[in-house]
């Protein structure tokens, strides 16, 4: 599908990742995992950014593992570490996307929207709702004990039946490989959003827009058909509570 037949669609549910495509946490990881490197006398490989963008903060714990020479059973306190780290980054700095805060405004007018992350609940939660997105959300989705983390496809297939939705006329936003595979996997159409793609990137995505504050990207949001004013999904209730408690 070619970029103007995508914005020539309106999608039945759009699902968005957290990390780098809502929240501008994606700095916080790594600050975060170069912190608990150093730790150990480890300064992080150029390429541990790319490496370990998007995986579930238990496998890129694992990683760091491996790259600071420690022995598999010293995972689950690497990742702890990191965990603490990058809650303290989060607190101290939540900071949004450009676009993000009008791109999900415009969208929550015309199709139900969800989150599929790999991050902590509690960590997407309180950044979405000291940003003022979380209420626009019927589900936040995370990996748990029956949900695979990305790039498996379970937690994009969980935000989609969250919508009441099929994969199919469902859309993804995306920055990261290891997010754009797993909403493939899930059959959800992608758009890919960052400044600088790359080639498997761009192989993924219907679309791909430098930033969520994209002209065009925009005028599409706000040119398809509203949703009826009554319509707010069962799914969302719950999570319209957390906002409005984390938001107190």
């Amino acid at each position: 599908m070619t970029g103007n037949s995508l914005l020539s669609w309106t999608p039945a549910a759009i699902v968005f990742d957290c990390d780098g495509t809502l929240m501008d946490s994606e700095c916080h990881w790594v600050e975060a995992r170069e912190r608990v490197l150093r730790g150990y006398g480890i300064t992080a490989p150029s390429d541990f950014g790319e490496r370990t963008k998007g995986l579930h903060f238990t496998e890129c714990g694992r990683v760091m593992t491996e790259v600071a020479g420690l022995a598999a059973r010293h995972a689950d306190r690497v990742t702890g570490q990191l965990l603490d780290e990058f809650r303290r980054l989060v607190a101290a700095d939540p900071v949004t996307i450009p676009g993000a805060v009008d791109f999900v405004g415009l969208a929550s007018h015309f199709a139900p929207l969800a989150v599929a992350s790999n991050c902590p609940r509690d960590v997407v939660e309180s950044g979405l709702a000291h940003a003022g997105l979380l209420h626009h959300f019927v589900d936040v989705v995370v990996p748990d004990v029956d949900l695979r983390p990305k790039p498996d496809p379970d937690v994009y297939l969980a935000a989609t039946r969250a919508c009441g939705a099929t994969p199919a006329v469902t859309l993804a936003v995306e920055d990261s490989y290891c997010g754009m595979l797993s909403a493939t996997r899930a059959g959800l159409r992608v758009l890919g959003v960052g400044p600088d793609p790359r080639d498997e990137e761009l192989a993924l995505a219907d679309l791909w827009v430098s930033t969520l504050a994209d002209a065009d990207l925009l005028h599409w949001a706000k040119t398809r058909e509203s949703l009826p004013d009554s319509y707010v999904p069962a799914a969302g209730r719950a999570v319209r509570a957390t906002a409005a408690a984390v938001a107190r």
